[in-house]
């Protein structure tokens, strides 16, 4: 089974945010990488941001 993450390190900002999230499924990844980026990074949940997130998953785990 595939195991897919993303990985806030990967993406600089203001915030230097260490987080990363993995799931099992994309589905579920993407559920918890909106909650993030709209209550940490205050990114505004839409359809683009959501397409977005996407687009950034890895298969995987996410390096330590």
């Amino acid at each position: 089974m595939a195991r897919y993450y993303i990985d806030c390190r990967d993406y600089p900002s203001d915030k230097n945010c260490s987080v990363a999230l993995s799931a099992d499924s994309k589905e579920e990844l993407l559920d918890a990488a909106i909650q993030h980026g709209t209550r940490v990074h205050g990114y505004e949940d839409s359809p683009e941001f959501r397409a977005e997130m996407t687009k950034m998953f890895k298969e995987g785990s996410a390096p330590p």
